[in-house]
């Protein structure tokens, strides 16, 4: 069966306050969205409500992946079904070390009787630090302790490597970075194209686009995606801002504030 993530008149709040308004997104294996809209607008609290962020509560909609629903399951089972989320803020974890937590986080996801073996893990771990050109040394420093913003954000692109997710979510995983490792992050992500996998890029910018090319490109205001197109749409949106859009539509009541 082909992996698919149904999104449907999906709302949530956040102290009361209404942000999603009614998303609607569809998404299967093998494509690339990206999602893009001024600050304010609900994107990274999509991100966050999708993987189950108790401070955001779910006020209706449906959302399925594979058929199951989504919205039923608790954080990590969520993970296990194949949903994977890229911070913005990556946290720091101290005493436990990046190695530690990754195997833990592989073998949550494997399940119990089928953990992966030390010699395994490594080896893999290994294998794709290199391909990031990480430092071997970060194995075994607490994670994201002391990390720059760009080392977080290529440690996001490791565990998602690792993991072997069916959707995945990147949540401005190009805030940050300079050019060399905005390449390395785009590769990693090329990398890991598969009709088996779907892509759910949230991004203010075109540069990432410039090196992972979307399928769709959504726009997204007042907590609600409000247009949609190809990479081209994106382009136009780095030349021409958003005013246009919010002429084309209406808009005259833009929404301006925290992101939560």
């Amino acid at each position: 069966m082909t992996t698919s993530l149904q999104i449907n008149d999906f709302r949530a709040t956040i102290e009361g306050k209404e942000i999603l308004k009614g998303i609607n997104l569809q998404m299967k294996g093998g494509e690339i969205h990206a999602i893009m809209g001024p600050n304010g607008t609900g994107k990274s609290t999509l991100a966050s409500a999708l993987m189950g962020h108790p401070k955001y509560e779910v006020t209706g909609g449906t959302v399925t992946l594979d058929g199951e629903d989504l919205l039923e399951m608790a954080v990590d089972e969520r993970a296990r079904a194949g949903l994977f989320l890229a911070m913005q803020y990556p946290s720091e974890i101290a005493g436990v070390t990046n190695s530690d937590f990754l195997r833990s986080a592989i073998n949550a996801r494997r399940g119990e009787g089928n953990e992966i073996s030390l010699i395994k893990f490594i080896r893999q771990m290994e294998g794709k630090m290199k391909e990031l050109d990480m430092n071997p040394e970060f194995a075994h420093r607490y994670l994201n302790e002391g990390f720059s913003g760009g080392e977080k954000k290529r440690n996001e692109i490791l565990q998602m490597m690792l993991l072997d997710p069916k959707i995945v979510v990147l949540d401005e995983i190009d805030s940050g970075l300079d050019i060399d490792a905005l390449k390395i992050v785009a590769n990693g992500v090329n990398a890991m194209k598969s009709e088996d996998r779907g892509f759910l890029i949230i991004t203010h910018y075109q540069r990432l686009l410039n090196y992972i090319t979307p399928d769709y490109v959504h726009v997204m205001m007042q907590g609600r995606i409000v247009k949609s197109g190809g990479p081209e749409l994106a382009q136009r949106l780095e030349a021409e801002g958003y005013d246009w859009v919010k002429e084309a539509l209406g808009i005259t009541d833009e929404t301006v504030g925290q992101e939560a």
